[in-house]
C-alpha cells in the first residue's frame, strides 16, 4: 500500500510571513494540530500546537510573531508512492507522529499521520510506532 492511499490530502497552509493567531484560527478551524509552512510552493517547515505553547506562549511572544521565527525547519518527508511500512518506520525511527508527504516534483501532496495509518492501515502498525516514538528521545514535532 502506498502512502497516498492512507494520507491526509487536504492540507492547510501557512506562509513563513502568516502570523501566529492566523495559523491558530486556522488550527482551531479545521481541527489540526500541525500546518505545513510553504514558501514559492516548497514546505520550508511545520508549525504545530506544540510550537505555539513551548515557543510563543512559554516565551510570551505576540500573536503577531510571524510563523517563522517559531516554526520547526527541516522536517521529515516521505513522497506519496512511498510504501506505508516504510513511512511508518521513518517515523519510529525518527521519534515523530507525522511527514510532510510530497509528490514527486517535491511539491506538498499531503501529511501522514499516526491517525491516517491507524484508520486505514491498522493498529498494530501505529501501536508499535507509537512506542517507538515515546522512548526516552524528545521527538521535533
Amino acid at each position: 500500500m502506498n502512502v497516498s492511499d492512507v494520507m491526509t490530502a487536504q492540507v492547510a497552509t501557512a506562509t513563513p510571513r502568516t502570523t501566529i493567531a492566523e495559523v491558530a484560527r486556522t488550527m482551531a478551524k479545521i481541527e489540526t494540530g500541525a500546518v505545513p509552512v510553504t514558501d514559492d510552493g516548497k514546505v520550508v517547515g511545520l508549525i504545530t500546537d506544540r510550537d505555539i505553547v513551548l515557543r510563543v506562549v512559554a516565551e510570551q511572544l505576540g500573536l503577531d510573531t510571524p510563523v517563522a521565527e517559531v516554526m520547526t525547519e527541516g522536517v521529515e518527508t516521505c513522497r506519496e508512492s512511498d510504501n506505508v511500512a516504510d513511512a511508518v518506520a521513518k517515523m519510529g525511527s525518527k521519534q515523530i507522529r507525522r511527514l510532510i508527504v510530497l509528490d514527486e516534483r517535491g511539491d506538498l501532496a499531503g501529511i501522514l499521520s499516526l491517525g491516517d495509518v491507524a484508520q486505514d492501515y491498522g493498529a498494530k502498525a501505529v501501536g508499535k510506532t507509537l512506542e517507538e516514538i515515546s522512548e526516552n528521545t524528545p521527538a521535533s514535532h
